[in-house]
């Protein structure tokens, strides 16, 4: 474990340098303020799979805010407030059943090695996830990146909004909300970048259809 936590350290830290975290965070400063809040409660628990820089759930207004990562880095990224678990995206044991509000994950699932760790993954949300609590899943979407989806080392297993929505349903959720096109590829993408044009993209889903190459997929666990 140790060597592969060294591993995401080393990685995350050539991806990204830090003016380019910094854009992140401003970003998702934009992206929880006017689009994602309206699906978590402001007295949510809420879990962040695959945090990273922790840039959701950081800015998300909840009660409750908890980041799962094997990422070292994830606990210097977190801000105060923000609990921090070391744990497979599979077996969250410190996360009880039906006691979270919204689970989150956001370029996350592709870095799985098979499509039955996704699966399991989208199983052991249903199991966190309160009755009426929602999965909220943003991911590139293949179809619309045949080539760039590879240029990433550690992307290993393709997804189109098409098969993600099969595999919630597979996990016992039930599909709310699908836009195959959301947003641009990556932080890394011409437009948007300032937070004044994320604003402005937000506001023309028409754009989207041009733009987005990421898929948004939102899920309820059944009452």
């Amino acid at each position: 474990m140790e060597h592969i936590n060294t591993s995401l350290d080393r990685l995350y830290r050539h991806r990204f340098s830090d003016s380019e975290v910094a854009s992140k965070k401003r970003i998702w400063q934009v992206l929880c303020r006017q689009y994602f809040s309206k699906f978590v409660p402001a007295d949510a628990r809420v879990v962040d799979l695959g945090a990273g820089y922790c840039e959701f759930i950081n800015h998300i207004d909840a009660t409750d805010k908890i980041a799962i990562d094997l990422n070292p880095d994830t606990m210097r990224f977190a801000a105060p407030g923000v609990r921090v678990i070391n744990e497979s995206c599979t077996n969250v044991a410190s996360v009880p059943s039906d006691s979270v509000d919204a689970v989150f994950m956001s370029n996350f699932l592709e870095h799985l090695p098979s499509k039955q760790l996704v699966l399991d993954t989208l199983r052991e949300t249903a199991r966190m996830l309160r009755p009426g609590g929602r999965a909220i899943i943003l991911q590139p979407n293949i179809r619309f990146l045949p080539g760039e989806y590879w240029d990433y080392f550690d992307h290993h297993t393709p997804l189109t909004d098409r098969s993600l929505v099969e595999a919630v349903v597979l996990a016992g959720l039930e599909p709310e909300e699908v836009v195959p096109r959301f947003l641009p590829y990556t932080t890394k993408s011409r437009l948007p970048q300032a937070p004044w044009l994320v604003s402005l993209y937000l506001r023309i889903p028409l754009v989207w259809r041009v733009l987005g190459k990421q898929a948004l997929v939102v899920a309820r666990k059944p009452r």
